[in-house]
Order: C-alpha cells, then structure tokens, then sequence
C-alpha cells in the first residue's frame, strides 16, 4: 500500500528539498544527517502497512482477525476431545464394564470412560483436546487397578476431536456469513449451525426431499470419515430432537421436519499393473502407494461438502501411483472391477479399501 516508500526514495525526496548549492554527497553533512530520519521513516511505513493489513478480514491473521469476525459474532472453534469406543474384556473374553471416570492410557494419550454404550463397551474421552485423539488405536492401560479387568482396547471413533479452528477456516466462515446471509432456516443458515457442532466436518442440506416442510441434513465427521450413529443422534438433538415433529424445540425453525443422516461410505478397491525401476519390487512400493490413494481420496472428501457429487476418477489414481520412487509406469488400472470413473451419489463419500498390485 505505501510502494515507493522505501529507505532510497524517501532519501531521495528529503535531499531533493535541500538546495542544490548544498553538498549532498554521501558522506556529506546534510546526507548524513537525513540518513537515519529516512530510515526511520522507512520503518515506520513498513509498520503502517502491516498494521492496515490486520485491520481487513482478508489479510488479518491470528488474533486481529478474531477481533474483526468477533464484531459479527463470529468466534475462532476451540479444540475438542475426540471421543472413542473403549472395549473391555475379563478373563475369557467376557464383557466387563468399568466405572465412570476411570482413566486408561496409551502412547502418552490418556483417555476416561464417560458413558456405557453397552456391557464392555464404553465411550471414552481424550482429555488431550485435538485430532491427536482421534489417531491411536489398540491395547489400553488402565491408570489405576480395575477389578477382574483383563484387557481393554481403544477402538472406533465415535466423535472426532478437532484442532483450534484456523485463520482461514475462521476466515471463509466470516466471509460466508456475511455473504451468504444466513436466515431463518434457509440452507445458510442449517449449515452453518451444523457445521458449528463439535464433530461435524462437513453438511448437506436438502430442503423439500419428503414433501413440504421438510429438511435432510446430511453429515460428514470432522475427520472427514464415515460419520458414527453417535454423532448423528447428537446432531438430530440438537436440530430437532422430536424427528419429524415441526415443533422447533431445537435450532431448526417452527414447521421445519429435520432428518439428520451420514454421508454413505463407497469402498474403492483398486487394481492396477505396475512397470517398476530395476532392483525395486512390488512390497517395497506397496505401502507407498496405498499411501498416496487414500491421501487421494481424502481429498476428495474434503471437498464433498461443496460438491453435488464426487468422482473417483482412474487418471487421477494413475498420477498418484505414478509419484511413488521406484514405479515407472501404470496400465490396466481398475475401479471396483472396472476401468471406469467411480461416480458417486451425492450422498456418497469413497473410503479406501485394498490395493492390488502386479508386474
């Protein structure tokens, strides 16, 4: 914003008000006494210029931009705790509950039983707030003696824990908040409380799909996986805890019938023929390229939300595979048994399945 503002021009202009019968030489007087004005002055336009950038949505960051979407009521998400389902087992594998608030631990994670989901299964909660939550899974260790408990496993996730909302995340909902209008209802506004709700990654709005009145919200977990029954019934609660009643007892408006479902997970399983480098074989790349197909596919969901339908498209996966070290070439790649495009519903969200590779 203030170009032409740097330590030379600024000089420049502040010896051209000198008059020319005047040694301006550097080394001279005058310049060196302008020299350390001029770089004062620089510095202070650099500062100016930063300071105008934090004061504009599009450009602020950290906590100058929460000051600005604050003003509309539109605060950064916290992290929340990821909530999983804890499995144990007395001796011979039978179902043994454990007492709420009992804490478990593992990997330097420590996890507390909350809730019974039912005999031996209960639902336990992080107490480290974040996506770390939502990634360790197997043997648990209880932090103090539990009786007759033999084995315990931490298994599904029931309901994501997120990371602090970032600056552009916080960004984009500031913008579509004030572009978008939410309002009484409409498919702004259901978005943007459902999105709002611990948990959810991502929604969907069908208005009018069973007749008048009626609204589907279809969901995505944060973790942009397959969405936990869990989850789906807390986010019913909250919007319309009578289903189908129209009673707005929750966030949906008076006369508004709200069904709240999960995306559906499509398993895609791929076959492909490999050319590989000399000296490399098909277990060495294996594993990498497993790795770029469901990194592939997690982007793909990340965008379902803004998508009327996703694509898993076959020259897609064949880039993928084609940036792992060690493979030179790709033929015969299949989709489900099929060397077609996978096409998805709108509904629908792909999940890796199995990689089969050959020479």
């Amino acid at each position: 914003m203030y170009e032409g503002q740097t330590f030379e021009a600024i000089l420049e202009r502040m010896l051209n008000r000198v008059p020319s019968n005047v040694d301006k030489r550097p080394g001279s007087i005058i310049y060196d006494a302008l020299a350390p004005a001029a770089a004062e002055l620089a510095q202070l336009y650099m500062e100016l210029d930063t300071n105008i950038n934090l004061s504009y949505a599009d450009t602020a960051t950290g906590e100058y931009l929460e000051r600005r979407t604050g003003e509309f009521g539109i605060n950064r998400e916290q992290a929340t705790k990821a909530r999983r389902k804890g499995l144990f087992y007395a001796s011979g594998d039978v179902p043994i509950d454990v007492p709420v608030g009992s804490r478990f631990s593992i990997n330097d994670l420590d996890y507390t039983a909350i809730s019974k989901i039912s005999t031996g299964q209960w639902m336990l909660e992080c107490e480290t707030p974040g996506v770390i939550g939502n990634q360790e899974f197997g043997p648990l260790l209880p932090i103090d003696y539990i009786d007759g408990l033999v084995r315990a496993e931490l298994a599904d996730v029931l309901v994501p824990g997120e990371d602090a909302e970032t600056d552009d995340s916080l960004r984009q909902r500031y913008m579509d908040a004030i572009n978008e209008q939410p309002f009484g209802g409409n498919v702004s506004d259901y978005k943007q409380k459902i999105n709002a709700i611990p948990g959810v990654g991502g929604t969907k709005i069908f208005p009018v799909w069973n007749g008048g009145g009626t609204v589907k919200a279809t969901i995505i977990a944060a973790n942009f996986g397959p969405t936990s029954q869990i989850l789906i019934d807390e986010v019913q609660t909250l919007i319309d805890p009578e289903v189908n009643s129209g009673l707005g007892i929750g966030l949906a408006p008076i006369g508004h019938k709200v069904t709240v479902t999960g995306a559906q997970a499509q398993v895609i399983n791929v076959t492909a023929t490999l050319t590989l480098a000399p000296d490399t074989t098909i277990g060495q790349v294996q594993q990498d390229v497993e790795d770029a197909l469901s990194a592939y596919l997690l982007s793909i969901r990340q965008a379902w939300a803004n998508e009327s339908a996703l694509i898993v498209r076959v020259a897609q996966v064949e880039s993928r595979i084609l940036t792992v070290p060690g493979v030179v070439d790709v033929a015969n790649t299949q989709l489900n048994g099929s060397a077609t495009n996978v096409v998805l519903t709108d509904e629908q969200i792909p999940v890796f399945g199995t990689v089969t590779l050959s020479e």
